[in-house]
């Protein structure tokens, strides 16, 4: 195919948005490419639902709100335009009402699974990470009690590993704090 006729299959973000909105399966959009998403296992949608709830209960009455997977996070970087879907999002500042998604998210989290591991961990944390209000971008583990927090730091930034169930997960740039044990409550198999 010739770069020129790949040009004309490009999808406009006008386009993109307003056929999600119609679409009963959720599609991702790098650059003009349209890419379908699978469907989560329950593993995996338990410990995403786990993250925006124990959050959630955190950030009541508070001006940072949680977001579900539900909604995308526009990221926009010269020419380069795409929307994701992230597991979970806390935003400080918030988007209309009326949008379908997030410009300005402060944490991000993405729950990987052996099929979105190198995604997660290489083109969606490189991107997530250019957005100016990123304060961490946080990748969960799904068979065992584990998470990689991206920590905004004065040099880029910085890897944590945090591992176990008595693990907690600091994010003072929204003072909230996020146990492994509630995350992954309901979500790993008992012997």
């Amino acid at each position: 195919m010739t770069a020129e006729a790949a040009q004309d299959q490009l999808v406009t973000v006008e386009d993109y948005l307003a056929a999600e909105r119609a679409s009963t399966q959720k599609h991702e959009y790098l650059c003009g490419v349209v890419y379908g998403m699978a469907g989560a296992g329950n593993r995996h949608n338990r410990i995403a639902t786990n993250i925006v709830v124990a959050i959630g209960a955190q950030l009541r009455g508070k001006n940072c709100q949680p977001f579900n997977s539900d909604t995308k996070v526009r990221l926009r970087r010269f020419e380069d335009i795409r929307f994701y879907y992230p597991d979970a999002q806390i935003v400080c500042r918030q988007n209309p009402l009326d949008d379908a998604f997030q410009d300005e998210p402060v944490v991000v989290f993405e729950v990987v699974s052996d099929s979105t591991r190198r995604t997660d961990e290489q083109e969606k944390r490189v991107a997530y990470c250019s957005i100016p209000s990123m304060a961490a971008y946080v990748v969960v583990e799904q068979e065992r009690a584990a998470a990689i927090v991206w920590r905004r730091a004065p040099i880029g930034f910085t890897r944590e590993e945090y591992a176990g169930l008595d693990a907690v997960l600091p994010f003072p740039e929204v003072e909230v704090q996020l146990a492994l044990r509630d995350v992954f409550e309901g979500a790993l198999d008992t012997p």
